[in-house]
């Protein structure tokens, strides 16, 4: 039997998975690309976007390879990362799992379900592993602060809120805000996936949905979960600057538990690289991964058909 010392030998002497980023928007340059250049288990090889001159600013800035065709990139990568509104990277990612490479996606993975579901389906087809970076999940405390909440049983009730000031009526729209498909789409799509990715593996799947509009982009979700708890969320990207915030209360038969504070997203973008790279090299998926954000896309897509079009 080999000691922990020759273990950490063999894993020291294994090639390190070679991670490409697809996308160079504000959330590449302040997260993606910084936590990949600086994790320890993997190497940053290089970047794709679909503007040949910020993918080559951004390359520069990491000292990694330029690439303009997505195809050349995956076959260079043992995984990707994406940073792309979610209509470009479900197909991108259909291609990233023919060509082998594992997956770190972006939320929500797609804004339709036949496109969420066939990013899941290529998944298991190709046997690649898959990872939906969900801050919540992977931020601490809050990761921990999840786990620890899905242990406990008895639950009555929760009700979150996601306001964000992307697009706020009373100031200037935030570095966020030059995203088209966020604009389009609003807090449902943008955050919405962050509130479902807590409520769920605590209170047990969506059995039922209702959605009703409010101002500016503001949706209020009624849930039914399996478990049979209900639970609310309302989500906006148009918050006020003053209304701003994020919170998330649990209430049940222990008590009443609220969703703690975070911070250090580079970090949790790391984890999340981490939980990629064990499902990639054990072959157990990861319960994070492709399925549960199609399953995301389904039950906002649910909410949508029922907001005025």
């Amino acid at each position: 039997m080999n000691s922990a010392g020759d273990a950490a030998d063999e894993a020291a002497s294994r090639p390190r998975p070679r991670v490409g980023l697809l996308g160079t928007g504000p959330w590449a340059h302040r997260t993606h690309a910084p936590a990949l250049a600086a994790h320890p288990g993997s190497e940053f090889v290089g970047v794709w976007g679909r503007r040949p001159e910020a993918a080559a600013e951004l390359a520069g800035v990491h000292g990694v390879k330029v690439y303009e065709d997505p195809d050349a990139l995956f076959a260079d990568c043992d995984a990707v990362a994406f940073a792309l509104p979610p209509d470009v990277q479900a197909p991108l990612a259909v291609r990233a799992a023919a060509a082998g490479c594992h997956l770190l996606l972006d939320k929500p993975v797609a804004t339709t379900a036949e496109d969420a579901r066939a990013v899941a389906a290529a998944v298991a087809e190709h046997r690649v592993a898959s990872v939906v970076f969900l801050t919540l999940r992977f931020a601490e405390p809050t990761a921990g602060w999840v786990e620890e909440q899905a242990g406990r049983g008895g639950w009555f009730t929760a009700a979150a809120h996601w306001l964000g000031a992307v697009f706020p009526p009373d100031g200037t729209p935030s570095a966020y805000a030059d995203s088209p498909w966020r604009k389009a789409k609003g807090g449902l799509w943008d955050v919405g996936p962050h509130a479902l990715s807590v409520l769920i593996p605590v209170l047990g799947d969506v059995v039922s949905v209702s959605a009703t509009p409010g101002p500016s982009d503001v949706v209020q979700l009624a849930l039914r979960h399996a478990s049979g708890a209900a639970s609310t969320a309302v989500l906006s990207l148009g918050a006020p600057r003053a209304a701003a915030g994020v919170g998330l209360e649990l209430r049940g038969a222990d008590g009443v538990f609220a969703l703690p504070d975070w911070s250090d997203v580079p970090g949790a973008y790391g984890r999340a690289l981490d939980a990629l790279l064990a499902a990639a090299r054990t072959g157990v998926p990861d319960p994070r991964g492709a399925d549960f954000g199609a399953r995301l896309t389904e039950i906002l897509a649910q909410a949508e058909a029922q907001l005025p079009g």
